[in-house]
């Protein structure tokens, strides 16, 4: 995974060639246009002369000098063949996709001798994926490197759900642009009409289909303003009063509540290394940004420095 961008912009490379002969490397090597000597770009490894090739077992072939090496190699034949249903790695299939990829080279190599990778657009988008490639995998030898431990993990249990038991609600809303409508409604309420009837007449979301059933949530999985009203309401009572959300108007009818028991650590330790791996994410980036300076342009309408 930590070498995917690599990967799918050689391997786009390939489908548009459309190479699957099977000549051998010496017969690749005859057909290749002549390298730039421009410094090649951060992507590729750099080109060498032919005379000054250093040929050693780790390398495979060289295209107009420049190497392909086992590990390249390995990186492109992973993805090539994972998108080839029933792919083997026999000697027939390896050979296909080294000359693939000598292939996909040759036509980078033109590229680069055509100032392609010089353009703003493509020299921007290799130096992102660069920047991605990096990141990606900078960011995975050091989560790999702070792994949270047993105490960790029991440190975060004992301080987010050890002996805490949590109330669920069941509950049905109905939810509309205005807020005239809504306190409509209520008064339709008033008068004994059902809920579920007016949610699937009148209610604008997802649910008002299903009566505006949400079915059992806990009290901090909707969104806040909807959840702080839940929480202190009674069993059977609808809301009195219009709650505003980001998504509109509610009208709330709270069905049902139920206590849940504590949860057990070994049900919440998947969560819990997700949390503290962010944690440790976050440390590391806020961190590296304490360290650097940051300058934006005011003429894009920027603010010209931002700290943290």
């Amino acid at each position: 995974m930590k070498k995917q961008l690599l990967v799918t912009t050689l391997c786009s490379v390939a489908l548009l060639i459309g190479c699957s002969q099977k000549a051998d490397s010496s017969d690749n090597q005859k057909t290749a246009a002549p390298a730039s000597e421009e410094k090649r770009s951060a992507i590729l490894p750099p080109t060498h002369p032919r005379n000054d090739t250093v040929l050693t077992p780790d390398v495979l072939l060289t295209v107009n000098g420049q190497p392909v090496t086992k590990p390249m190699y390995g990186i492109y034949f992973q993805d090539r063949a994972g998108r080839i249903p029933g792919a083997d790695k026999s000697q027939e299939m390896q050979m296909t996709v080294l000359n693939e990829l000598a292939n996909v080279l040759i036509v980078a190599q033109d590229a680069e001798a055509k100032k392609i990778d010089k353009r703003p657009e493509v020299a921007a988008t290799l130096a992102l994926l660069r920047a991605k490639l990096l990141t990606q995998t900078a960011i995975q030898e050091h989560v790999k490197a702070n792994l949270p431990s047993d105490a960790d993990l029991q440190q975060l249990y004992d301080e987010k759900y050890a002996g805490k038991s949590s109330v669920e609600y069941k509950a049905r809303h109905i939810l509309v642009k205005e807020e005239a409508q809504a306190k409509s409604l209520i008064t339709e309420l008033e008068q004994d009409a059902d809920f579920a009837e007016l949610a699937k007449t009148h209610s604008t979301g997802p649910t008002g289909k299903n009566g505006g059933d949400l079915g059992w949530f806990d009290g901090d999985q909707m969104v806040k303003p909807f959840s702080d009203t839940v929480k202190t309401m009674e069993a059977g009572s609808y809301t009195k009063v219009p709650v505003k959300t980001q998504f509109g108007w509610h009208v709330i009818l709270l069905e049902e509540t139920r206590e849940q028991p504590a949860l057990a650590l070994e049900s919440v330790r998947k969560a819990m290394m997700t949390e503290l791996q962010q944690k440790v994410l976050s440390e590391y980036i806020q961190g590296l940004r304490a360290k650097s300076k940051l300058e934006f342009n005011e003429q894009a309408g920027l603010k010209k420095r931002e700290e943290g």
